[in-house]
């Protein structure tokens, strides 16, 4: 399968893969890199309440009192234990933290793993999880949208000044600087028009939460046009998609059949392509062995 794609792995449920161990876990992406996967994402919940039927996107996979470890904290882990792997989200709950709080946390990963931070954030879905964290949850978007435009306003000039609607800056220094002259933010939103406008705006990729090549494609023909509506090349666009699984008649995850189906989504216009080892090893000696199935998807 030739293609110029790149793949990642997601550390959702590795540390069961890893016999409970988030330290082993963190340890198996260093195997990743030297099996030749691009990038590694962790998923993002602050707090978590009993709600979880409330998931607009089917079933939630896991019960409220799974872990959810600190995607920063992780993330500079695994950059101290590797060396090129691109370091990512999908996503952080970015409007949790306040903005010049997550601007800090991103420049400093990006510097101490030597410009590999490449971001997902999104606005959350649970109105628990942020009433505990004393953030608005009705206007998460606005939230999102102004955190992101502080973000970029002071991870490039040498003191801001913001008077937006939901940040307000005076004179205000955040250094260092990220690594990267451009830290590329990809957003987990609905590429509805306004969300569109904020991903062509601000963003550098989108990661669709839909598994459907078809709805990708469509999603990624409006992203398409709000880029070039805002004077910036569609080519640009990067977009990570998590292929579905296909299970045999037994029940039985088919990793072969899931990799199979890989070129829909890359047809479809995808440059990143996303797989979970949770469902296709059972214990950490299967791990290499998933690993370098998936890094084949890209040769």
């Amino acid at each position: 399968m030739a293609t110029t794609v790149e793949v990642c792995v997601g550390m959702y449920g590795m540390e069961g893969i890893c016999g409970g161990d988030m330290g082993a876990a963190i340890g198996a992406i260093k195997l990743a890199e030297e099996c030749g996967i691009d990038q590694v994402s962790v998923t993002d919940h602050v707090v978590m309440g009993s709600n979880t039927d409330k998931y607009p996107y089917g079933e939630f996979p896991s019960p409220p009192e799974a872990p959810w470890y600190e995607p920063h904290t992780v993330l500079s882990a695994i950059a101290g234990a590797t060396q090129h792997i691109k370091l990512s989200a999908g996503v952080i709950i970015s409007p949790l933290r306040s903005a010049v709080l997550f601007a800090k946390q991103m420049a400093t990963l990006d510097v101490i793993s030597g410009g590999r931070v490449q971001m997902g954030v999104g606005s959350g879905w649970q109105r628990e999880e942020f009433e505990a964290s004393g953030v608005d949850y009705d206007n998460r978007y606005q939230i999102l949208e102004d955190q992101i435009r502080a973000c970029r306003a002071l991870w490039t000039q040498e003191s801001v000044s913001l008077n937006l609607e939901t940040v307000k800056l005076d004179n205000i220094y955040c250094h260092p600087h990220p690594q990267q002259a451009r830290l590329p933010i990809w957003f987990g939103l609905k590429p509805l028009p306004k969300n569109a406008r904020r991903i062509a705006e601000l963003g550098d990729g989108w990661i669709p939460i839909v598994q459907d090549p078809a709805e990708i494609a469509r999603g990624i023909e409006v992203l398409h046009r709000a880029f070039a509506d805002v004077g910036r090349k569609p080519e640009e666009l990067a977009v990570r998609a998590m292929p579905s699984v296909v299970f045999t008649a037994g029940g039985v995850p088919d990793l072969e059949a899931t990799l199979a189906g890989a070129q829909a989504y890359i047809d479809a216009g995808a440059t990143c392509l996303e797989f979970l080892p949770l469902y296709f090893a059972q214990q950490s000696e299967h791990l290499e062995g998933v690993f370098r199935a998936v890094a084949s998807v890209k040769q």
